[in-house]
This record gives C-alpha cells, structure tokens and sequence, in this order.
C-alpha cells in the first residue's frame, strides 16, 4: 500500500479521497490554489502544497506544478480525482516518468478510451452492441452527409476528444448537418485542441445507463451494477439512481456481461465506468468509458456497500481485487442528487459568493458529501458543485421520500442553487413511474 499520497484534485472529491487514504493508513498531501486556502479539508490533510491561483490553467491543469509538488512532498501516488487532469493521457505519463504511481489505468488505456471513435471501434470489436455510425472519425462534410443518409437522421456528431456534452451537435435534416458538423469541430477544437468528430444515430428517447466495474492487475474483473443516470439537462447530469427502474434483471446481468468483456479485452486495470444508452425495448448502445471515479460512485456504495475509492487506490498498488463477482450483493435503493451553485430560474447562471447559512440534513441512510459550510466563498473559477445528497432505502418509493425530506432540510443560505429544481423533478409524475428520458426536462420542463 502506498504510504503517502497525493490529491491533484479540490472541493468534495478531494475530500473523499481524503476520507480513503486515511481510512487505508496513507498520509496525504492536498494541494490547492490561492482561491481555496480556506478549503475546510485542507485541515485534515498530513501536509498542504500551493501550487498557484486560482484559474484552473495555472492550478489544477498545470502538471509542472502538481509533479513539482509531489516531489517536494517524497509521494508514492498522486490520486487525480474526476475531471481536470484525471484523464489525461500526458500527465499519466509524466506520472510515470517519474517514478510516482498514477491512481487510475495507463496512459495508453486512457489516451484509447479517451478517444470516443477509437472506443467505439474497441467496443465493437469486443462484441459490444454501438449504435449505428462511423467507422471512425468523420474528416469532411460529404462524409458527413453520406454517413447521415445511410443511417438516416436525427444524427448526432461528436467529439473524439470530447466529454461534459462539449463537441457535440445533434442534426434533423441536411442543412443542420453542415452547420453542426462545422460547430462541433470548432468547439472541440477550442475545448479540446483536437477537431476530430465522428456520427451517430440519435437516440432521442432513451435512458443513459452505466455499469461500474472493477478490474485488478492480474486480469479479474467483476461489475457492480449499474447506475442510471438519464436525469440530465445539455448531457449534465443530475440526479443518479440504482438499480435503474427501467430494466429487467435479464438486460442487467446483459449488460454487466458486456462491459466486463470490454475490460478483458482491452486488460484494463482500475474502477471505471461503461456508459450505454437504453431504449424502451431495452436495447442498449455502448457509448463511451470513462477511465476514472466518477461523480456519482456513492450510488453504488449504498446499494453494495464496497468503497470504491479504497479499491481504486489499491489495485493501483498492486493488491488484487477483495471481491469476486459472487460476494457482490445488491441491497435496496440509492438516489444522488447534484447541488449545484446555479439559479434554474436565469438558464442556470453560476452562482459564486458566500454561503451565509449552511445545514446539512441527516437521519438514517443520508449521505452527504460536501467540502462546502457557513461563511465559505464559493470560487468563480471551478465547476459549480457545492456537494452531493445520497439517500438509500429499502424501495425506490422510500427512496425518493427520504431524499424529499433530505431536500427540504438542506439550507444554503446567500446564493442559489438547484435545491428547488430537484424537488420538482422527484415530485414529477414521470419520474415517479421511472419513465423518463434524457431529453425529459427539455420536453417536459424547457430546460
């Protein structure tokens, strides 16, 4: 097990690994930018780096700063988190370098499922179901246009590179595929410095379904369910829930099956996540994968009581995985709600500034997982996460009750945030029957 480690990451997922490493007897090291020295989290760390300030670019994303201090702090690891440099191919390598273990999958594991055709290709050759598209990427309009009549519109395109719903660009007819192709390329070459794209058929009334894996150096792989997280507005998630209530115990273990392969095939070696799309027949459509813990993994420690982020961190040190596929059990209903820093009633403008009053609810299976409390700043530089609500009940029904109630205790006192949002979504009448669709708050809300 790694002795010391460090955390290239902020905010609540900083806080959670944290949480693990000391949980596994590993001293930390948080880094931070001048913009988080009040961080509350940096308290419990063994020691406390500034590496610059605030904007991400001269922070968090600057890997000369973040190698510099974990060679200065002697660390064995270095833990990305999620986003910033948590998929990122180069800072991988660099990790490995110099000689400082990166919690996560290789470079080269990373830099092909990092590539959304690339994926695709792997996906398909593994067996996997894709949806109808590309062989590859998409290099010119005529393609384009060729591609879109064979499979027939909507078309959506997006980028290779991409991730967060950047790059992409759904189409209903010729004329819109000109101008979104153009559009994507062009985003994706701003938010990701690679214009590369490639088409698909647009699925637009299915669900978004994901399976968390598992997968040690000595080529064990077990899933543990999956996640639904179809709750979504402009691709951004924002409530998850386990099991899904759309589908059967059949499209489940299908679906596990599938994306365990993948992960033999490509002899991937850490948590990750296959992501799906789900139509009302339950067919379902791999995606993409992402090579790193994602937002919403406490869904799937209250529904089987693993610690994903203790596991991750050691089959990064070489231990074997503590489970088989047999010892996981799946108990009861998990809900994750996003709280975000964002006014649904101004097109969900950020909403930076002092929380004034802050209270965090509790009672039995209440999970929250925030660096946030009253009189902290929220930043203007970062993503808008303030922290999660996870609830877990025997039923979906109680579930939904106990995240009511949740809701209702959380106060967050001088900004806005997306409380109120949430409540209207769980008391919906759709959600209720589970029978939504990741266009449903657009449809059914204009959001």
């Amino acid at each position: 097990m790694f002795d010391r480690i460090l955390i290239a990451n902020r905010g609540e997922i900083a806080l959670r690994i944290l949480r693990a490493c000391k949980a596994l007897g590993a001293d930390t090291v948080c880094v931070y930018s001048e913009a988080d020295a009040d961080a509350s989290y940096l308290r419990f760390a063994t020691e406390s780096i500034r590496i610059g300030p605030g904007p991400v670019a001269q922070s968090y994303l600057d890997m000369t700063r973040i190698i510099s201090a974990a060679e200065i702090a002697d660390v064995a690891a270095i833990h990305p988190g999620y986003g910033f440099l948590s998929e990122n191919e180069q800072f991988a390598e660099v990790c490995r370098s110099c000689n400082i273990n990166f919690i996560g999958p290789s470079p080269e594991l990373i830099g092909k499922m990092g590539n959304k055709s690339v994926a695709r290709e792997i996906a398909k050759n593994a067996g996997v179901p894709v949806i109808p598209g590309s062989d590859g990427k998409v290099e010119s309009e005529e393609d384009a246009l060729r591609i879109a009549s064979e499979i027939g519109y909507p078309v959506i395109i997006k980028a290779s590179a991409g991730g967060g719903g950047r790059g992409m660009r759904v189409a209903h007819n010729s004329g819109a595929l000109v101008k979104a192709f153009t559009m994507a390329r062009a985003e994706a070459e701003a938010a990701f410095k690679d214009p590369t794209v490639y088409i698909e058929k647009f699925l637009d009334r299915s669900r978004h379904v994901e399976i968390q894996i598992m997968a040690d150096k000595f080529g064990n792989v077990v899933h543990l369910g999956e996640r639904d997280c179809t709750i979504q507005r402009r691709n951004q998630k924002l409530i998850e829930e386990s099991p899904s209530p759309a589908i059967s115990e059949e499209t489940r273990l299908k679906m596990g099956r599938a994306a365990c392969e993948l992960c033999r095939a490509i002899k991937y070696d850490s948590v990750g996540t296959i992501e799906f799309l789900v139509m009302d027949d339950e067919t379902f459509y791999f995606i993409e994968m992402n090579t790193r813990i994602q937002v919403e993994h406490p869904v799937t420690e209250m529904v089987t009581g693993i610690d994903l982020l203790q596991e991750q961190i050691k089959i990064a040190a070489g231990e074997r995985l503590s489970v088989t596929q047999q010892d996981i059990q799946f108990r009861g209903h998990s809900i994750e709600c996003r709280i975000n820093a964002e006014d649904p009633e101004n097109d969900f403008k950020p909403s930076p500034g002092k929380i004034e009053s802050y209270f965090i609810p509790g009672g039995p299976n209440v999970r929250v997982d925030s660096h946030c409390y009253g009189g902290y700043k929220i930043p203007p530089f970062y993503d808008s996460l303030i922290g999660k609500v996870i609830v877990h009940a025997p039923t979906r029904e109680e579930a939904i009750g106990s995240m009511l109630r949740a809701l209702d205790e959380y106060t967050i006192g001088g900004i806005k945030t997306t409380i109120p949002l949430l409540k209207t979504v769980l008391n919906h009448a759709s959600f209720r029957r589970g029978q939504v669709h990741t266009g449903f708050l657009a449809e059914s809300m204009g959001l």
